[in-house]
């Protein structure tokens, strides 16, 4: 089993045109986030190459835990920043990495217009200032969500799913499904580069305490010595994938992605239905798994989908590859996480 760091390492090593960012700058926003800050740890291990990082991110405190590493690093930058709020560019920024965006489920029916305007008003912001700055390339992580309710069949970029406008909770694929466009748009009329990323369920270490995501509420339960109290009957069917593979996927679409191309990020060998992911995690963890269905299920923001599969021919056209098992992925993040707490 590979530890966090050295899947890390191993991600900076492959091969990839890195030439690209020679003396260029690298933004990436929501930076202290799950995948942002995975995103910055696969740039700064890249120790041969001249280029500058800046990490973008609400929650300095977070930020200089999280970065401890790369924080007197000459070439890392910690910019603290809202991306709904206007703000002065410290440098030009030749490639964007844009993951800013509220991803707990419980913000989607406690904060939705804040979630609204991080993922219209920020793009848009960061768009617009590009364009008059150098911006090479612009990558937009959106997220699976944007597909709604499927019919069965594996999502390709082209699928279309049902949202419905009028539930509060579609405040997040709605933005996103917007915010594409939006990149498309800026394409389209000002010649930008730009191509969207759609992430499946993510999972890693480095979650914050108050990451309500199933999997990272698994996790606390079997580091807290719980068995684990799962809130459905499990059976949603999802597509996972590894923090680490994930941000390999980014820069692969950074690097090689075709402009106002969308593509599908995901572990295929790693579908599983929710009741699943919480037995292996009781299993590695030692535990059990109870259910406990809420009074009240919408309030817990838990989305409506109820199977969200993924295609992901269109990225390992660019050259993408997994190794390794969701299992030895998972065991690993579970002793990081417990190494990050003890930290």
């Amino acid at each position: 089993m590979e530890s966090y760091q050295q899947t890390i390492e191993k991600a900076a090593e492959v091969s990839l045109p890195w030439e690209r960012l020679s003396g260029k700058n690298i933004l990436v926003l929501g930076a202290t986030g799950l995948i942002g800050s995975t995103v910055v740890d696969v740039l700064m291990n890249c120790v041969s190459l001249d280029f500058d990082v800046y990490a973008c991110g609400r929650n300095e405190q977070r930020a200089q835990q999280r970065f401890a590493a790369w924080w007197t690093n000459p070439r890392f930058h910690f910019l603290r920043h809202d991306v709904t709020q206007p703000w002065e560019w410290p440098a030009d920024f030749h490639f964007i990495i844009d993951a800013a965006s509220g991803a707990s489920p419980q913000l989607y029916t406690s904060d939705p217009v804040g979630i609204i305007r991080a993922n219209i008003l920020g793009v848009d912001r960061l768009l617009d200032e590009g364009r008059k700055r150098h911006l090479e390339k612009f990558v937009y992580v959106s997220s699976g969500e944007v597909y709604g309710e499927g019919d069965g069949r594996p999502f390709t970029e082209d699928y279309s799913g049902y949202v419905d406008p009028m539930s509060v909770r579609s405040c997040y694929p709605s933005s996103k499904r917007a915010a594409e466009t939006l990149c498309v748009a800026y394409g389209q009329e000002y010649g930008l580069d730009v191509s969207v990323a759609r992430p499946s369920h993510v999972y890693g270490p480095y979650f914050t305490e108050s990451d309500n995501r199933v999997y990272a509420e698994f996790i606390r339960n079997v580091l807290r010595g719980e068995d684990i109290v799962m809130k459905s009957d499990g059976k949603k069917f999802r597509s996972w994938c590894y923090v680490v593979d994930c941000a390999l996927a980014l820069l692969f679409i950074l690097l090689k992605g075709e402009n106002g191309k969308a593509y599908n990020i995901a572990d295929e060998s790693s579908n599983r239905s929710i009741r699943d992911l919480a037995e292996m995690i009781a299993a590695i963890g030692g535990r059990k798994v109870r259910i406990e269905l809420p009074k009240d299920a919408a309030a817990t923001g838990g989305t409506p989908i109820t199977k969200a599969v993924f295609d992901t021919s269109r990225l390992r056209s660019l050259g993408w590859q997994i190794t390794g098992t969701m299992e030895e992925k998972m065991s690993a993040t579970i002793n990081e996480a417990a190494h990050a707490l003890k930290g």
